[in-house]
């Protein structure tokens, strides 16, 4: 696979000036072919060695491989050929190669922009190999995460919350937030009940002790649901077709 590397590039916190302890580090690599099962097998066992989620030991890795003739010309959904997060750990444990349920993945819409907003490659040539994302095909994919906060909510209580003022200042602002940036900007518009929630995730991201949310669970609840209002009131950006 080695030879058929022809980039790979920072996307997320690294490259949006967030990058925080508790961060992910976020790469997508743009192939000239699809990998072979042995490859994949073999890029899953060295991920899982190096990725690790938790408060201490190496940050969590997610990853992103595509093709090139697959993500150039631009199209949405786009097509994929791997991806690796700690969500899949279990499933690539169990010795699944390719346990997403969908060769498409609206998601490299926001990782696609990131990677062009960061201009930061590990290898090969600057990212203007992928095409600039529409602005309705990188909301779509955004705003795609509200409808997994029911899903998230009791185990990655933390992420959700500063996830949904990512989602909540790219709809009103028509910027690209990291999750610490969009928090501060998020702040002074939440209502002062809110904002105690979204102050402890923020801490905590920044590399304060892990608290439990046991305390402030009906209190995460209201937040989550006056955001998601404020997101579904604001987003007029035309769907994609």
């Amino acid at each position: 696979m080695r030879e058929d590397l022809l980039g790979a590039y920072l996307h997320g916190s690294a490259v949006l000036g967030g990058l925080r302890p508790r961060s992910d580090i976020d790469v997508i690599a743009v192939s000239a072919r699809r990998t072979a099962v042995d490859e994949k097998r073999r890029l899953v066992e060295l991920l899982l060695a190096l990725s690790a989620r938790g408060s201490v030991g190496p940050p969590p890795i997610e990853l992103d491989v595509v093709v090139q003739s697959e993500i150039r010309p631009w199209r949405y959904p786009p097509a994929f050929d791997f991806h690796f997060s700690e969500l899949w750990r279990k499933e690539f444990e169990r010795g699944e190669r390719e346990p997403w349920p969908t060769d498409t993945n609206r998601d490299l819409a926001s990782v696609v922009t990131m990677a062009l907003l960061g201009e930061t490659a590990l290898f090969g040539p600057p990212p203007e190999m992928f095409d600039p994302v529409p602005r309705r095909d990188y909301i779509d994919a955004i705003l795609r995460d509200t409808a997994t906060v029911d899903q998230y909510f009791d185990w990655d209580t933390r992420n959700v919350i500063l996830t949904l003022p990512r989602i909540w200042s790219a709809v009103v602002t028509d910027q690209v937030y990291s999750k610490d940036s969009a928090a501060a900007w998020a702040l002074p518009q939440l209502p002062e009940e809110h904002r105690p929630v979204l102050e402890r995730a923020l801490a905590t991201y920044r590399g304060g002790p892990e608290e439990p949310w046991d305390d402030l669970l009906p209190q995460v609840r209201a937040y989550a649901d006056f955001v998601v209002s404020e997101i579904e009131r604001r987003d007029t950006v035309p769907k994609p077709d």
